[in-house]
């Protein structure tokens, strides 16, 4: 009985201690009330990223709506860059670096927009010999870059008052 009682004591203290430095699981964000609701924009509503947004913010009972009193997240274009990090010694770029930007703002009623800006980076290796296999390589790994993207989105959100 008195290991027992000893052991939901120690549970119990790392629990409060946890949870006192803010310590949370990865993925475990509470939006602000007021970001229950929102009007999603998007320059292409069926397109990969305004889909995964929406998905991450229902995940997190967030209610998208199209009353124009709602706070708005509007996406803008993303946009995937390439830029040379390596060359083989006959000339051909071995190495790339892909930048992935996204530009997106919360917008109030009565309020002055903010604006947020994300910025993933991924090494990509290029090898001539097999393009079909690298060309699907890229479509997953920009596929991966959105869906870290739209997590970026949900907890810079949550960190909102």
């Amino acid at each position: 009985m008195n290991k027992y009682l000893n052991r939901l004591m120690i549970i119990i203290l790392s629990a409060t201690l946890l949870n006192g430095c803010g310590f949370r699981l990865k993925g475990d964000y509470q939006l602000p009330a007021s970001l229950k609701q929102l009007h999603l924009q998007s320059p292409d509503q069926y397109g990969e990223l305004t889909r995964l947004v929406k998905n991450k913010l229902r995940r997190y009972q967030v209610t998208l709506g199209d009353d124009p009193k709602l706070p708005v997240l509007q996406l803008d274009n993303d946009r995937l860059e390439r830029g040379t990090l390596s060359l083989f010694s006959s000339g051909q770029v071995a190495e790339y670096e892909l930048t992935y930007h996204l530009e997106y703002r919360l917008i109030h009623q009565d309020q002055q927009p903010q604006t947020f800006t994300i910025k993933l980076r991924r090494d990509y290796l290029d090898d001539p010999r097999s393009a079909q296999a690298k060309s699907r390589e890229m479509e997953l790994m920009l596929k991966e870059m959105r869906l870290q993207a739209a997590e970026q989105i949900v907890r810079q959100l949550s960190k909102l008052q």
